[in-house]
């Protein structure tokens, strides 16, 4: 393990950020954690490890500490299921692929998504009808002051939508170092409710689609929808699509009859973020180098030098342009340091 000084995160984090940590170390497995955990001498410590969910608007005056944890292994299985750890410094997609290819369901309509597999759970990522907790089983986690494991199960976990324990009571508490899922071997619960994927599997002349197919489909929808970190500096969605209450929607519903919405129950409706950032006017616009993407409103992008306060800074004009038109307040997905 070698400790590096003054290191550029720009190859760290998806919005290609060009901010420095003070101090900066790569580790490889659990051991080496638990040990530069124990360093008195680093009382400051900031985790990075795919770098997707997050936006840095300063140099971190810390050690950062580079998750690079890498395996996959069965736990346990029988005739209809599969129980699968993976390493937090997996990557997502790849592990997601890992899985269709081994005829393991349950994950395919969260392909695509940017990150490693440990930050997952943090907001309990979700696309298209799917959500990480749907097979989550549990994850292991180190406690930062102490170095002790410690196992979260579901229940612990609190997940909510993109919420976690790790977003609240335990923000900045624990390093998750690997992540548990029961996935099906056969008779897989199909994920094709949603609007796209359905025109997508239908534009395919798919009628009996697989896990392969919907995972196909998505990456395409995904990929018309949003740019690559690695040519395009961003962090997928910025902001969470709001939920507000029956009464609030009434009053929306009458001057937006137009407006796309999900019912999640009869007091509460989902409205898509990305809309209402088109409707302020603000898609495809670009303010020096920080902009909002083209196709995907709800995509802040990095066209090569904006700083991460710039971006924030466009992300605060669209939540108040969003807020002054609709009375409706769009939250952050992405964590700002």
């Amino acid at each position: 393990m070698q400790i590096e000084e003054n290191k550029s995160l720009k190859e760290y984090n998806t919005f290609g950020i060009d901010c420095s940590a003070r101090y900066f170390i790569a580790v490889t497995s659990v051991d080496e954690l638990q040990q530069i955990l124990s360093e008195k001498k680093f009382e400051n410590r900031f985790i990075i490890g795919g770098g997707s969910n997050m936006l840095l608007t300063k140099d971190i005056d810390a050690l950062v500490i580079h998750l690079d944890l890498k395996g996959k292994k069965t736990l346990s299985e029988t005739d209809s299921t599969v129980t699968l750890q993976a390493m937090a410094g997996e990557n997502w997609h790849e592990f997601v692929q890992y899985c269709i290819k081994n005829n393991y369901g349950g994950l395919e309509n969260l392909s695509l998504i940017p990150g490693n597999v440990g930050t997952a759970p943090i907001q309990n990522i979700g696309a298209y009808g799917v959500e990480l907790k749907d097979t989550f089983v549990s994850c292991e986690a180190i406690e930062i002051v102490t170095g002790n494991k410690r196992t979260f199960t579901k229940e612990e976990c609190n997940f909510g939508y993109r919420n976690s324990i790790f977003k609240n009571e335990e923000k900045g508490n624990y390093i998750i170092t690997s992540v548990t899922f029961q996935l099906t071997k056969k008779a897989h619960k199909l994920n094709t409710g949603y609007g796209a994927i359905k025109e997508k599997l239908a534009e395919k002349n798919i009628e009996n689609p697989t896990i392969a197919t919907i995972s196909e489909a998505v990456i395409e929808i995904r990929q018309s929808k949003l740019p690559d970190p690695k040519k395009l500096g961003n962090s997928g969605s910025f902001f969470k699509n709001p939920v507000i209450g029956s009464e609030k929607f009434k009053k929306f519903k009458i001057q937006n009859p137009d407006a796309p919405y999900y019912e999640i129950s009869a007091a509460e409706y989902k409205i898509p973020a990305g809309w209402l950032i088109e409707q302020a006017g603000f898609k495809g616009k670009r303010f020096g180098d920080a902009g909002i993407h083209k196709n995907q409103a709800l995509v802040l992008v990095n066209y090569g030098n904006a700083s991460g306060d710039e971006i924030w800074q466009l992300a605060l004009k669209i939540q108040q342009a969003v807020k002054d038109q609709f009375d409706i307040y769009i939250e952050p997905e992405v964590n700002i340091f």
